[in-house]
């Protein structure tokens, strides 16, 4: 077989050769041990935690480094292409602080190493395919669906291996040139395929096996790859496999963080990469996302778990710093400890890296999520957050939007309700539950959500709250304050403190817990929030009397 003739036969109109690709795509001007990594989604309009967790270990390694993060759209499947995906995926990672050097922008791209679009790119993947052609490691294959399903069905039967190989590949590969010429003028549709070296019809002893050594797993032995997979389909669109074999060494990527789903491929692309001569890049692969369901772990799913998809965190208005220090707990086994020795140093000071990550399956806890977020939060200053308020109930609470929009000062003082002091509160989670937490600010969302205590009876509750009001003074300091409530509670047969009440219950109708508590009611609508003093304070003396007015009717 003349393999040059062929490989003129199938792609007449490639002119380019590999080094001239080579030549225009030269290696990166980096220091030593500067990682390039890329993240590299299919534009279905789904954008998902996986996404973030994976965009996330591509971040760290690239910037901790001095290194470069691109991003590619591998968008070589028109039918799972989505308008605005592109878009979604951008501002998505955006949203969380991820962004990329080099690759897709929203209005184009930038780089050197570009089309960073795969469907821009087919006649690069298609040099390469005519030099493997050449070099007699690839065929074309005429084999049709109805060929291909009876094979699988005999491979099947006989409990083998499916696929084209051994035996199922001969009738493809023996064919003389003379019969494919016959075959492309007869029309006859083709797709070309990796002519194979592996052999698995060999005592299991004597098959090759590949050694990867994987930046989280180790070092990984597998048998090599027997199959003759398909690297262009017949309208000359790459597949998965041998798209990012070129893109990635054409974009000189030295780090590719992937899920452990893509380890069975493993030994197709180490073939791959052997025959087009390519250096490989470090591989790195991550642990599946898991939750815990009845007690048993399973993958997160998009139809069961609102939670995978990002926009979950955008509307339920999780700070992205949240979701980052988070995602690093599952991410790094030491981050936990950093975090304890470091409370207030910022997250991108702690030393990623992927010696601590784990391959068993990473488990999601939103519970756990919520905990390093009421921490995180914590650390924010208040004037941050209102920000980040202001900009979330914009979006999904705009008839609120009046409240907060040119009053972030205002807000600033009602978030930092409690929060100084040896002993700061953590009420604040993420937005959603931000807003109705301090909701009884806003006079349009301001309800009583409570009971009166038992022990009060409406006639005192409402004597309790007008001696309330001929005693307030808003100049009145914390200490002041109290004693006029406590003095109100002695006079109305309350006692002075509970723990009088729980000796003798017989000699009160209550405690000044109770009496305290109807005013709290009064003001803020429930009987659990931060210091109404305080509230008081931010609320003004007006707005004040006008709610404990309102109760009194």
């Amino acid at each position: 077989m003349d393999h040059t003739k062929l490989a003129e036969l199938l792609f007449p109109h490639i002119t380019k050769n590999p080094e001239d690709y080579e030549a225009q795509f030269p290696k990166r001007d980096l220091a030593e041990g500067a990682m390039v990594t890329r993240l590299g989604p299919s534009p279905t309009g789904f954008i998902h935690l996986g996404n973030l967790y994976g965009a996330f270990v591509d971040e760290r390694l690239a910037h901790q480094s001095g290194g470069t993060f691109y991003l590619r759209i591998e968008d070589t499947d028109d039918k799972r292409y989505v308008e605005g995906a592109v878009e979604t995926i951008i501002n998505s990672l955006a949203f969380f602080g991820i962004n990329f050097d080099e690759g897709a922008l929203l209005d184009g791209e930038k780089g050197d190493y570009g089309p960073y679009f795969q469907s821009s790119r087919g006649e690069i993947y298609q040099c390469f395919a005519k030099e493997l052609v050449s070099k007699g490691m690839a065929y074309p294959c005429f084999l049709t669906e109805d060929e291909l399903a009876e094979i699988r069905q005999k491979q099947e039967s006989a409990k083998e291996t499916t696929g084209i190989y051994g035996k199922y590949a001969e009738k493809s590969r023996s064919l003389t040139i003379e019969e494919i010429e016959e075959n492309i003028k007869a029309g006859k549709p083709y797709v070309v395929r990796l002519k194979s070296d592996g052999n698995h019809d060999l005592p299991s002893e004597e098959i090759r096996h590949i050694k990867v050594d994987d930046a989280i797993r180790g070092t990984l032995s597998m048998p090599e790859n027997n199959q003759d997979v398909v690297i262009l389909k017949a309208n000359g669109i790459p597949t998965y496999h041998f798209a990012h074999a070129i893109d990635d060494h054409l974009m000189r990527t030295t780090h590719v963080v992937r899920g452990e789903e893509w380890l069975m491929s493993l030994p197709i692309h180490v073939e791959l990469f052997e025959k087009l001569g390519f250096e490989m890049p470090t591989y790195c692969h991550t642990a599946q996302l898991l939750k815990l369901d009845n007690g048993n772990k399973r993958k997160l799913s998009k139809r069961k778990d609102p939670e995978l998809s990002l926009d979950y965190y955008k509307k339920e208005g999780y700070h992205p710093q949240a979701v980052k220090e988070y995602l690093l707990t599952i991410l790094n086994s030491n981050f936990e400890e950093w975090r304890i020795e470091n409370p207030d140093a910022p997250m991108e000071d702690f030393e990623f890296t992927t010696a601590k990550m784990s391959s068993g399956g990473a488990l999601f806890d939103i519970n756990k999520l919520n905990d390093v977020s009421k921490d995180v939060l914590l650390r924010i200053p208040a004037s941050e957050l209102a920000k980040f308020m202001t900009e979330w109930v914009r979006e999904y609470k705009p008839k609120a939007l009046k409240y907060f929009e040119g009053n972030e000062e205002y807000i600033a003082k009602i978030l930092d309700l409690g929060r100084t002091g040896n002993k700061p509160r953590k009420d604040l989670v993420y937005a959603k539950q931000i807003f109705d937490f301090i909701s009884y600010f806003f006079d349009d969302y301001f309800v009583i959500t409570d009971q009166i205590p038992e022990q009060i009876s409406d006639a005192d509750a409402t004597e309790i709250l007008k001696r309330y009001l001929g005693s307030y003074d808003q100049s009145d300091d914390q200490s002041q304050w109290f004693d006029k409530i406590r003095t109100i509670a002695e006079d109305m047969g309350y006692a002075a403190k509970p723990k009088d009440y729980k000796k003798h219950p017989e000699e009160y109708k209550g405690h000044v817990g109770h009496v305290s508590t109807v005013i709290r009611l009064a003001v803020a609508g429930r009987s659990q929030s931060p210091d109404i003093w305080e509230i008081q304070q931010i609320l003004g003396e007006e707005k004040t009397r006008e709610r404990v007015e309102m109760l009194i009717g």
